[in-house]
């Protein structure tokens, strides 16, 4: 009878065909059948696979205009992985709210599918924490596209952008910035003034970072987040995660 059922699970379809929903590791392989932007695909079985660690802008989305480069890198990720099988690789959290399967992505000839979206200049590294065990290594190869002005890097909407240049058009927009440390405006040192922009860790990421960040005055950095507009109507840009600060 054991030998009977052991035989009738190795039969089962789920051991048989790469990709099943019912076997989630470490690893597994899928076959992609739709790409709908430059950071989303689904898989033959029906399952939403968002790219982990990486953004890229978007395409036409109902009322909302496509963004500088969104066509571009859905249309690269298309000619890349359609039909083609890939291997999915995971972090501490496999999902994120809108219930995709966050994934490193791997083509059959050894390809690291996130890393290239990222080095050929068509998505910017993206945190999703606590899933950063490949952000370091995504950040080096941004820095490769941002030296070589390679996608977005060579627009305007994403180019490098120094701090005292900061206006009201950058409001609402994810940006890599850089400049020098003008003031800590926070005893503990959690809060500082960068160029135009005030950079604050807010405190429910603090654990996260353990200790406040070892900035000086007049010292250059790189932070990288979004630009809001606070109650006093000045520049803000918080830090979700310590890999969203670049000491130099």
């Amino acid at each position: 009878m054991k030998a009977l059922t052991l035989l009738s699970i190795l039969c089962l379809p789920s051991f048989a065909s790469a990709g099943t929903l019912s076997l989630i590791g470490e690893e597994r392989w899928v076959t992609v059948a739709k790409v709908y932007d430059g950071d989303t695909f689904k898989t033959r079985q029906g399952e939403k696979i968002r790219f982990l660690g990486l953004n890229t802008p978007e395409i036409l989305h109902r009322d909302a205009p496509a963004q500088i480069g969104g066509n571009k890198a859905k249309e690269a990720l298309t000619k890349l992985i359609l039909g083609k099988q890939v291997r999915l690789r995971f972090d501490k959290e496999k999902k994120d709210r809108y219930k995709r399967t966050l994934a490193q992505v791997w083509m059959r000839n050894g390809l690291w599918v996130n890393g290239w979206l990222v080095q050929q200049g068509y998505a910017h590294v993206y945190t999703f924490e606590p899933n950063v065990r490949w952000t370091r290594k995504l950040l080096r190869k941004e820095r490769i596209a941002r030296t070589q002005k390679l996608g977005i890097w060579n627009t305007s909407r994403f180019r490098l952008l120094k701090a005292r240049k900061v206006s009201e058009k950058n409001i609402g927009q994810f940006h890599v910035v850089q400049g020098k440390v003008e003031k800590i405006t926070d005893k503990k040192g959690w809060q500082f003034k960068l160029g135009k922009l005030y950079i604050s860790i807010p405190k429910s990421r603090r654990k996260l970072f353990q200790q406040p960040p070892n900035v000086k005055v007049n010292q250059k950095i790189t932070v990288r987040g979004k630009i809001r507009i606070s109650s006093k109507n000045k520049f803000f840009l918080a830090l979700y995660s310590p890999t969203d600060l670049e000491l130099q």
